[in-house]
């Protein structure tokens, strides 16, 4: 399972977690990338930024974004957490 920091917090996790299974404490929860003004205050304020997500493309999306901790699927979505983002990214 790869993992990533969750802001400023010293803590690491799942960079693709199920929406639920995750505590969220402070974080910045988001549906989309598209507020880039948003993901870089809560960056520069060692916030967590969590993403929704419900397809391959909207997880490698979010993933792309340093400021992005973990994306959230849905719990009907399980099999996105398997997803091979190195084969997603590159082909």
């Amino acid at each position: 399972m790869r993992e990533r920091w969750f802001g400023a917090s010293g803590r690491r996790v799942p960079e693709i977690a199920v929406e639920g299974e995750l505590e969220l404490g402070e974080a910045l929860v988001l549906d989309d990338v598209s507020d880039e003004d948003a993901l870089k205050e809560a960056h520069e304020a060692g916030r967590a930024v969590v993403v929704r997500a419900d397809s391959p493309d909207a997880v490698k999306a979010a993933l792309a974004r340093p400021e992005v901790a973990s994306v959230l699927v849905p719990s009907d979505r399980r099999e996105l957490l398997e997803l091979d983002l190195t084969e997603l990214t590159y082909g």
